[in-house]
């Protein structure tokens, strides 16, 4: 049958079990939208305030859904505005598909009317990128591109289409979804040799990442610890993999995290790094970072190997199809003496922050959040301290229920991620923790949740200040509060309001608790102004350059 650009382009996003698009309309984009309102009962169309909340919302769907996310934009500024949540998603291995639009074919190279070069833009933050010609090739461009989004190691990839190439007719012919490419293949010899080096550890420390969630391979983990009786920490991509309760799970480690997570792998004699890469947050002095142990990296992306930390030995494939094929090499193993030095460091180093129900402390905050939420609903979290106390203390037990931006760290990604995950898994209950200083970012979708009546609960964690850098000055700085005391007047409640949205707000652990117990029984979005201490601080705290040896917990 014959279709022009813009049918093609909706009819292989179909094929291929796209749902939802989030974008914004623009006139290099006219013809596709003009075929979305045809379209509007076999698609979804989320219209964000702004194109890097489509971004974030592709990602945060993508992320909740474990499928790829769709984002759609205008030429020029349209397009530029996606790249922040574009890079987002590739320094987290996300799949998501951006298209833009652009001028048509005849008008590019000319400095035409919100004309840029995208692909040159984006090219070194997606996983590949298209500039489709002829609509001809636009069926199988689509095609490529989501098998290069979901396969091996997952990530963004970008589609541009001239205008002219949406209103372009060619024959159109419908085939399959397509399916991620094969895994690679595990070497059997490097398994094995694996094995061997767990056998005979007598101090052995798992260190995951977001690579076991992306696999699938989180009951398999869990049974693969028991079986060896092997303790395991995990980045911040890691969280919701394990369940907090197991005495196996160490929690988080890095920069903020467990020190008796850190000081296991600072004293272990083998280290299995699964899917992860040894970013600066976690070796935050990498060439001093489980210097005691043989390490061994398991990852499906050969260059992580030996780019960050130097290791004894490493198996390539994804996690799921190692640990699998480890299970029935690795003896049942009792690491008791091992275990209880670990419960020793608990109980000695690990920080307590203490309760005061007087006022609102984070520790309390994020408890009460989790208390109140059932382990299949979903947090979504900005950057800065509310972050690093949400990792902490809102103790997700089910993977994709803890959405936040790890590698690129995006101040604005949670309202966007929130709005993809609640479209995405509308069954669930998402609660948006930020801070004032994230929310002021991308605030503005708040009237995407409120027109498409989205219950998503924010949480400003508000003390009035930036406070993961007013940390910093606190502590490196002389107290030299450069731009980070920011006297702003700000009120969230009224802001909600305005936008349609209920506002509430609370200063102590019982007003939270009843504002958060109404906006979960609120239909519609919820925003409560959540007031803390300026002067409150995330401990521990390893200074960049140093080890957990140095560790702040006080």
């Amino acid at each position: 049958m014959k279709l022009n650009g813009s049918q093609i382009l909706l009819e292989t996003l179909l094929e291929q079990g796209t749902d939802t698009i989030f974008g914004y309309p623009g006139g290099a984009a006219l013809n596709i939208y003009d075929e979305l309102y045809k379209y509007s009962d076999r698609i979804r169309h989320v219209l964000t305030a702004h194109e890097q909340g489509a971004s974030h919302a592709a990602d945060g769907y993508a992320r909740a859904t474990g499928k790829v996310g769709v984002c759609l934009a205008t030429s020029g500024p349209g397009a530029t505005n996606l790249v922040t949540g574009i890079a987002t998603a590739f320094m987290d291995s996300i799949p998501m598909i951006a298209i833009t639009a652009n001028v048509g074919t005849a008008f590019i190279g000319r400095d035409s009317f919100q004309e840029i070069y995208i692909a040159g833009v984006t090219m070194p933050i997606t996983k590949h990128n298209f500039v489709v010609r002829h609509v001809e090739e636009l069926a199988d461009t689509i095609r490529k591109a989501y098998e290069i989004a979901m396969s091996d190691r997952p990530g963004p990839v970008l589609i541009d289409i001239p205008k002219d190439v949406t209103a372009s007719v060619c024959e159109f012919e419908h085939k399959p979804a397509v399916q991620p490419r094969p895994k690679p293949q595990i070497q059997h010899d490097q398994i094995k040799k694996m094995a061997e080096m767990i056998n005979e550890s007598e101090r052995p420390v798992i260190l995951f990442g977001g690579g076991v969630l992306s696999s699938n391979a989180c009951e398999l983990l869990s049974q693969f610890m028991h079986r060896t009786d092997m303790p395991a920490c995990h980045s911040l991509m890691g969280i919701g993999a394990l369940d907090p309760a197991d005495p196996l799970n160490l929690g988080l480690i890095g920069m903020h995290g467990w020190v008796s997570a850190g000081r296991a792998v600072d004293k272990a004699d083998l280290v299995i790094a699964l899917g992860t890469r040894f970013s600066d947050r976690v070796a935050t002095k990498m060439g001093d970072f489980a210097s005691s142990a043989k390490v061994v990296q398991v990852d499906i992306d050969p260059s992580e190997v030996n780019k960050n930390i130097s290791v004894t030995h490493s198996v390539i494939g994804d996690a799921y199809d190692v640990l699998e094929a480890l299970m029935p090499l690795v003896h049942r193993a009792d690491h008791t003496p091992w275990k209880e030095q670990i419960e020793n460091w608990k109980a000695r180093m690990d920080y307590k922050p203490k309760d005061n129900d007087a006022i609102l402390r984070p520790h309390q905050l994020m408890r009460k959040i989790n208390e109140l939420l059932g382990e299949d609903d979903i947090v979504a979290t900005d950057v800065g301290q509310h972050q690093m106390w949400a990792a902490q203390f809102t103790g997700r037990r089910k993977p994709r229920t803890f959405l936040t931006s790890g590698g690129l760290g995006t101040m604005g990604y949670g309202y966007g991620a929130a709005i993809g995950a609640q479209v995405g898994m509308p069954d669930r209950q998402v609660v948006h923790i930020t801070g004032d200083g994230s929310f002021h970012m991308n605030l503005q979708e708040m009237c995407t949740a409120v027109s498409n009546n989205l219950p998503v609960i924010t949480v400003v964690v508000n003390n009035e200040v930036l406070g993961m850098v007013y940390q910093w000055q606190t502590s490196f700085y002389g107290k030299r509060y450069s731009n980070t005391d920011m006297h702003r007047k700000t009120d969230f409640v009224k802001l909600a309001e305005a936008f349609g949205a209920k506002g509430l707000r609370c200063d102590t652990l019982a007003g939270f608790e009843a504002c958060m117990k109404e906006a979960l029984a609120t239909e519609g979005p919820v925003l409560i102004d959540a007031r803390i201490d300026k002067e409150e601080r995330v401990l521990p705290f390893i200074p960049g350059g140093e080890t957990v040896r140095n560790v702040i917990i006080d």
